[in-house]
């Protein structure tokens, strides 16, 4: 079978049900499913060739992408969450032909000039498999390229699930929302797709589109309570919302549920390295979190989260191999165990280390969200000559404090609830977004 040919089939089952919703207008699996094939005879690429693929989720981007997948290209999305780091990605992943997408889908196909000698990307060729370069964030240091065969990353999509509305809030070249993609895809569901990941937008498409199932971040669900979008809104229709990408505060978790009790929540687990493994949460309102499933396997070394995964990249472009001896991947994530269960404390690069003693940001966010007044809170390390380190706090206030002022304030209301040397030390009041474009709170150690 070609390597989309399970989902050719999905799409010739459900051709007059709705795949995609793109700018208000629906595009039936019928539509797709020609719109695919058409671009397989029209692609003038060879096979394998890197193709970065620069768009959002559009009908056409999906076409494509599916389009390079069956033309076994190894593609590399790109949106412009990457910012002006576009040439420089193109660059690391030895971009053959970049096809970029317009605001009103209008394709525009080039020849960079560049031919890919990498050894990772070569093997692919050679081999005749279909490849994704997938980049991290890069939120507390340089983006990672990481490559994979994308036949392993299909194949947990060949299991039929349930069919659901979902609305595509993780970006089109994030591990996260290729998943919600493939998932929705393989099961006949319908794609709802969102240009503005503003609370208001996101709760006005889950109510005009019946949408069941919102894929997103801790920090897009602090922010839609905050915002009190979800008052202006009927979302009724939602009954899962999954979080992942970054660790969750218990008191973003323990509002949102105690809101809406009837939505179920679950929290995920993935990387750019892996694919998203399969998880389940002990309940709506708990951190602890079974994670693995068929295709991994999970350990615990020295309080750190290793993985096997049949899903594995084969390597990064930029970077050495992160795996161990024995092939298990470091996800440099601390865990505390449970039975079967874990609980995600947070990256280890992102601990702070006062004296010997351990925080992790995520403990002291979920606390200061608590205070009133504090609409977000980035947490991180500064260097400090006598402790190694100390905390220190970043906070988006809406009471007009001056940082003096609330670091008074923040000392009372932390006396019974942290550890004194969890305590933030230093405090800047921001005016900015303490987040990226892709909903995720910007780390890192500060230096001066």
């Amino acid at each position: 079978m070609t390597p989309i040919g399970y989902l050719l089939d999905v799409f010739r089952t459900n051709s007059a049900n709705d795949a995609i919703v793109w700018q208000e207008r629906s595009y039936s699996y019928g539509w797709l499913l020609d719109a695919t094939m058409a671009w397989v005879d029209r692609l003038a690429v060879a096979p394998g060739s890197v193709v970065s693929l620069e768009a959002d989720f559009s009908p056409n981007a999906i076409a494509l992408l599916l389009a390079l997948i069956e033309h076994r290209c190894i593609v590399v999305p790109l949106t412009s969450a990457v910012g002006g780091k576009k040439a420089e990605f193109r660059e690391i992943a030895q971009v053959e032909t970049v096809i970029e997408l317009a605001s009103d889908d209008y394709v525009d196909m080039r020849r960079s000039g560049v031919t890919a000698n990498h050894a990772l990307l070569v093997t692919l060729k050679q081999v005749g498999k279909p490849g994704l370069v997938l980049f991290s964030s890069g939120s507390t240091g340089t983006s990672k390229a990481a490559v994979h065969d994308f036949l392993p990353l299909l194949e947990k999509f060949r299991v039929p699930r349930r069919s659901l509305r979902t609305l595509s809030f993780l970006l089109f070249d994030h591990i996260g929302g290729i998943n919600t993609l493939l998932y929705t895809l393989s099961n006949g569901g319908c794609l709802v797709t969102v240009q503005d990941r503003a609370p208001d937008a996101v709760c006005e498409a889950i109510e005009r589109h019946l949408v069941q199932l919102l894929p997103t971040s801790p920090t897009f669900i602090n922010l839609l309570l905050l915002s009190d979008a979800y008052k202006r809104h009927d979302l009724g229709s939602l009954e899962m919302v999954t979080y992942g990408t970054e660790a969750m505060p218990e008191t973003t978790l323990t509002r949102f549920h105690a809101l809406f009790p009837a939505i179920q929540l679950l929290q995920t687990y993935g990387l750019s390295e892996l694919g998203i493994l399969r998880s389940k949460s002990k309940s709506s309102d708990s951190l602890w979190v079974k994670i693995g499933g068929e295709g991994f396997q999970t350990r615990v070394v020295d309080g750190l989260l290793q993985i096997k995964a049949q899903s594995a990249m084969l390597g990064y472009l930029n970077a050495p191999s992160p795996f161990t001896p024995d092939g298990w991947f470091a996800t440099g994530d601390a865990v505390e165990v449970d039975g079967d269960y874990l609980k995600i404390l947070g990256r280890k690069s992102e601990m702070i280390n006062v004296g010997g003693e351990k925080v992790y940001p995520a403990e002291v966010e979920s606390t200061l969200q608590q205070m009133e007044g504090v609409e977000d809170v980035v947490v991180s390390a500064e260097r400090n000559p006598i402790t190694g380190q100390i905390v220190h706090a970043r906070v988006k206030l809406r009471t007009g404090e001056s940082a003096a002022e609330f670091s008074r304030r923040m000392r009372l209301f932390c006396r019974d609830k942290l550890s004194t040397f969890k305590v933030p030390q230093k405090v800047v009041v921001v005016g900015e977004a303490l987040h990226g474009e892709r909903f995720k709170k910007l780390r890192r150690e500060v230096t001066a």
